[in-house]
């Protein structure tokens, strides 16, 4: 099963949604994380061994690229543009539904 954890921006109403598709979801409400910097929050996500999920394209595209150059293991990234919290749901469980656990660890994926 796909792990997520979702940034402080993305709006929590996610959470029940994504789970009803079969994922594991945690928020920063969730983990007490509201307000930790984004390297914290990064950081987390690879503890917890879950895909990223972040709205915020520009800082995290760049510790993507850090973990990458520094040859550090994550369980990947999901970079979203704002939309309806509904078609975020449906357009991540349908992305997700081509990888495992496995094969989505490392990558960098754009929605």
């Amino acid at each position: 099963m796909i792990s997520i954890y979702c940034d402080e921006d993305i709006d929590i109403l996610i959470k029940p949604l994504l789970e009803a598709k079969g994922f594991k979801v945690l928020t920063t409400l969730d983990e007490k994380m509201l307000e930790a910097s984004d390297t914290q929050q990064m950081n987390h996500a690879i503890k917890k061994g879950c895909v990223f999920l972040t709205h915020n394209r520009i800082h995290f595209e760049q510790l993507y690229l850090n973990l990458i150059n520094e040859g550090k293991n994550h369980s990947g990234v999901i970079l979203s543009t704002r939309r309806n919290v509904y078609e975020l749901a449906k357009r991540i469980s349908r992305v997700l539904s081509g990888y495992t656990k496995e094969s989505v660890k490392n990558q960098l994926l754009y929605l």
